[in-house]
């Protein structure tokens, strides 16, 4: 049979509001990968046409990734993979930004222990040590079946022949330019004034590739690249040195499973909050009706903001590098503990976030970010998000390497309390010490359906990472939407603090806006942000696979 490559992108219709439309996204009936670029997607698939499993895919769309999508993708950042083989199997990479050996517990607060504005986004001392290079060698060596020589390639090619700019990336360009000009000079590969359709190349950064494809993973960490990025960051006032890049190993960890329903749920678990909050979100609206509450009905959404309420707030007490700090799992996943959070929801009126604390938990136990899925022939699946936090990162692009440095160390507590760039607020758990890993909300997801596979999704966007990926889920799950509207479905968010729910703009009925402000919700409909950009897929009862590509960015799925 003819192998034919299927391209989608669907024009987002606000007819939710009325009723659901039924748009299905694209299906393949082999193979799939859903990302934020184009280009990236098409790489990762040629990978699989030419015999590659979804492990080599994912390093070919990493890459790619950091080559199309400079906003979030990166050699500079890191992030986390959740991995359901054919068999079952399951686990993740932790492959997280951490700390310099430089770094101190204080070093973003002045004398008098208040934060310094701008300090842990917008100098170098805000660039964690990146570990993206080390996460895909890691998940090569362990899966891959394809020479990494053969994987590179045409992300190579892409890089030295460029990528079209296309109209969001010419306003995001736009956006961010006079931050990145301000800390890189006029000179600077971003500086110019690129408009749509013309085409970046990034010589530096196939130079890069080149030198990573002849001498693996050491290059990054110990080569000729270390050197000129220790001597770049060290120039630019950073604290990373030759040794905290020597000392870089990306991590196997276990992920973190629960049920819901009948859905068995494998996320990321710490450092990401993301699996956690997931698992504690889903158990507390178990009892609710949420299919007969309706789909975004305001009984719905006020279930559901208040599961999340309590969640994030839970987030802030316990959360952290579980390489340094403990934290109760089990005791947090109880359901017991649960059942006693949601004991002071009162369908009648709003809690207060000033009236929510975290729980009390017996320890007894043993801004900007890309997300892509994959699925391949074998019957393999992969979610895995990566971020450098803020569009563009630290905006610190090494000219002569070609990529953006992150700013992950304000997702660090630089002060208990204190929120991070997201409004965050973090404690103890997760306060700055040298060689830690950064609390994160990524939230990669792979869900079984009678033991078998069912959807892998996930989604950048700080904060709300959580809150998409859960309404995602519950939109096929609960709504039995198609993956494509389960994805264009209009989102809301909430955090615990601020203690605001934010919905996005003009996509809700006034009645259900206007029964949550009766009831003592502050409501937020101003341009924000996106909630999300969700890249899913979703494994049809024929067994083909359908794509959830997120009309809110330039995200395109590739399948045949």
């Amino acid at each position: 049979m003819k192998k034919i490559t299927f391209l989608c992108y669907f024009i987002f219709s606000i007819s939710f509001a009325q009723e659901n439309v039924n748009q299905t996204g694209l299906v393949a009936s082999k193979a799939m990968v859903v990302s934020a670029r184009e280009e990236a997607s098409k790489i990762g698939v040629e990978i699989m046409k030419k015999g590659g499993n979804a492990f080599d895919a994912m390093v070919g769309t990493e890459l790619a990734l950091a080559v199309s999508f400079p906003f979030a993708g990166n050699i500079g950042g890191g992030g986390f993979m959740v991995y359901r083989k054919a068999n079952g199997e399951v686990g993740s990479l932790d492959y997280r930004e951490k700390t310099p050996l430089a770094a101190s517990k204080d070093m973003f607060l002045d004398k008098d222990g208040n934060v310094i504005k701008g300090k842990s986004t917008e100098t170098a001392l805000s660039i964690g040590i990146p570990g993206t290079v080390a996460g895909v060698f890691a998940v090569h060596k362990k899966y891959g079946s394809m020479r990494m020589s053969e994987i590179l390639k045409p992300v190579i090619a892409l890089a030295e022949r460029g990528v079209v700019v296309t109209q969001k990336q010419e306003k995001n360009l736009n956006d961010y330019r006079d931050a990145i000009v301000k800390v890189n000079g006029e000179t600077t590969l971003l500086a110019a004034n690129f408009k749509e359709k013309d085409t970046i190349k990034y010589p530096a950064l196939a130079n890069t590739l080149k030198r990573i494809a002849k001498n693996g993973r050491n290059e990054f960490y110990k080569g000729e690249t270390a050197k000129i990025l220790v001597d770049y960051l060290q120039k630019n006032g950073g604290i990373i040195t030759l040794e905290d890049l020597e000392k870089y190993e990306a991590k196997w960890r276990k992920p973190l499973q629960f049920t819901y329903k009948d859905l068995k749920i494998t996320s990321m678990s710490p450092p990401s909050s993301g699996g956690i909050c997931l698992a504690q979100i889903m158990k507390m609206i178990t009892p609710y009706d949420l299919a007969k509450m309706g789909h975004n009905s305001a009984e719905a959404i006020q279930v559901i903001v208040e599961a999340e309420r309590r969640a994030y707030a839970d987030r802030s007490q316990f959360l952290g590098d579980p390489d340094f700090v403990k934290i109760p799992v089990k005791a947090l996943l109880s359901e017991d503990y649960l059942k006693d959070r949601m004991s002071t929801f009162n369908v009648d009126k709003a809690s207060l976030s000033s009236e929510i604390k975290e729980g009390n938990v017996t320890y007894n136990e043993s801004t900007e970010t890309t997300h892509y899925s994959i699925v391949d022939k074998f019957g393999n699946a992969i979610a895995a998000t990566t971020t450098i936090n803020d569009g563009y990162g630290s905006k610190y692009y090494c000219d002569e390497l070609g990529f953006f440095l992150n700013n992950e160390m304000d997702d660090f507590s630089a002060k208990p309390g204190s929120p991070n760039m997201f409004g965050l607020i973090g404690n103890e758990a997760n306060s700055i010490a040298p060689q830690k890993r950064m609390l994160s909300s990524m939230t990669p997801t792979i869900v079984e359906k009678d033991g078998k596979l069912f959807m892998v999704v996930g989604t950048p966007g700080g904060s709300t990472i959580i809150t998409s990926v859960l309404q995602t889920i519950l939109n096929v799950y609960e709504y039995k939407f198609s993956m494509q509207d389960a994805v264009n479905a209009p989102r809301f968010h909430h955090q615990w603090l601020p203690d605001l729910v934010t919905f996005e703009p003009n996509t809700f009925d006034n009645s259900t806006i206007d029964t949550l402000k009766a009831k003592g919700y502050l409501i937020s409909e101003k341009t924000t942000p996106v909630i999300g950009k969700v890249d899913a897929i979703l494994v049809l009862p024929n067994k083909s696979l359908e794509a959830g590509a997120d009309f809110r960015g330039d995200d395109t799925a590739v399948g045949f």
